[in-house]
């Protein structure tokens, strides 16, 4: 359905750009995307899981199209780009954070900053954006994030006043940071399929990753205010300040994973190798580490890794058709022609994705429209670096859009008190609106982005 609702837009944009584009419009082959659009109908109508509609479609179409042996390089064709040395930081990303979650770090790190923070306007709820914002520093996935974070914060709020949707929705707002705070999988991605440095990708995400979160503190403090709650008992400071050693064995971790990045002594891949040894000895320390645990950890970061992986190769395949069809050079040219400004452009390309969002999970956005969206941006003169933080602000906004969130859905199965997925809904329309007046600041200042990125050698 979401691909379908992608290449129905695609095709109305080359429609558009064919009437309007001047001469370059008429190398769009607007005969094989429609084409395209058909098997996409049919393919994803009949449920066919998306890595497979994706590499089934793009075999189809290379038979159809090429004029080469297509099935003699096929193999090739998907080799390449997955054995990219950057791709390999995919599988140890998740790996440190699965580590660091059966290492019990996370209630240690939930229960520290809720000494410091439960006696402010909000509450807890703060404590639930605070304690997501330093576990996306590790986990490098949004849906972990929502995950780990809603079992260890949701036992506090039983037998409280809180409001529910309130405490879902900003549980479910801290898990979409989990892909924008460096260093988030979604960028490492993006960079293998646009050639766009990933360091400079994670340093770009760093105003914005601030502004997300305090967009969300300023939020809950006006809920606090609105809806206050008895405070609870004041703690002494000395209690406060011995609480901050449970924050010691995070605090390392990221200044190991982040540090080595932006200071240049490793890149990507290596720091996320870095990551899982600091993790390793940081459940030792704690005294969980068991080759059970370890296992259950290699598990759950080979599933993840293997959804992501078919998804690539079948999205490999469909992008080099649409390469050989010259779709991302002509569509590119054609816009660019359009008798309109390109921010307008670029806002129904925002608009597109929200849309898109409300149907189709976030990783798999990525891949099917970035090859065919990107030649288009940079025809309109956008820098790659900041429209790949505003591309991964709009996953982020996928995974929390009703009615398809997959962090939705995986906060609604975590409750411990039984309630429907409305309260969900709920709870997480403020935390949007708040992401997309961040998204819209992002638009019209680029400097919260690039700003950081200009002063980094």
């Amino acid at each position: 359905m979401i691909a379908v609702v992608f290449l129905i837009l695609l095709l109305a944009v080359t429609v558009g750009a064919s009437l309007f584009g001047g001469a370059s419009a008429s190398q769009v082959p607007v005969g094989q995307i429609l084409m395209l659009v058909g098997l996409f109908c049919l393919f994803f109508g009949a449920g066919i899981y998306v890595a497979a509609a994706l590499g089934l479609l793009g075999i189809i179409a290379g038979f159809a199209f090429s004029d080469r042996p297509f099935w003699n390089f096929i193999g090739q064709m998907v080799w390449g780009p997955t054995t990219n040395f950057v791709l390999v930081a995919v599988p140890l990303f998740l790996l440190m954070g699965e580590i660091m979650l059966r290492a019990g770090l996370s209630d240690r790190l939930y229960r520290s900053l809720n000494l410091w923070l439960q006696r402010v306007p909000g509450g807890l709820l703060h404590t639930n954006i605070a304690a997501s914002s330093v576990f996306s520093a590790i986990s490098g996935s949004s849906v972990a994030t929502a995950a780990t974070m809603g079992s260890v914060a949701l036992p506090y709020f039983r037998d409280t006043r809180y409001s529910q949707p309130m405490v879902l929705g900003s549980l479910a707002a801290g898990g979409a940071l989990g892909n924008l705070i460096p260093p988030g999988i979604t960028f490492i991605v993006y960079g293998l399929i646009t050639e766009t440095s990933v360091g400079a990708l994670y340093t770009a995400a760093i105003g914005p990753s601030i502004l997300v979160v305090l967009l969300f503190t300023l939020l809950i403090l006006w809920h606090g205010v609105r809806n206050p709650l008895p405070r609870p008992d004041a703690i002494p400071l000395a209690v406060k300040l011995r609480g901050l050693l449970d924050l010691l064995p995070t605090l390392v971790l990221i200044a190991i994973v982040l540090g080595t990045i932006y200071s240049g002594l490793a890149t990507p891949t290596e720091s996320a190798a870095l990551g899982v040894v600091a993790a390793i000895i940081a459940a030792a320390l704690a005294g969980r580490l068991t080759l059970s645990m370890l296992n259950e950890s290699a598990k759950a970061a080979a599933r993840t890794t293997a959804f992501i992986g078919l998804i690539l190769c079948g999205a490999y395949l469909l992008n080099y058709i649409f390469g050989a069809l010259g779709v991302p050079r002509a569509l590119s040219q054609a816009v660019s022609d359009l008798p309109v400004p390109s921010w307008m452009i670029m806002t129904l390309i925002v608009g597109f994705y929200l849309a898109l969002g409300t149907f189709m999970e976030g990783f798999s956005m990525i891949v099917t429209t970035i090859p065919v969206i990107f030649p288009v941006v940079k025809a309109l003169g956008y820098d790659p670096i900041w429209f790949g933080v505003v591309v991964t602000m709009l996953v982020e906004i996928a995974l929390i859009s009703p009615p398809d969130g997959t962090v939705l859905y995986v906060l609604q199965g975590m409750r411990g008190n039984p309630g429907p997925i409305t309260d969900v809904f709920k709870g997480v329309m403020p935390f949007l609106l708040v992401y997309i007046v961040a998204i819209i600041l992002l638009m019209v200042f680029p400097q919260i982005a690039l700003w950081l990125v200009a002063r980094t050698p």
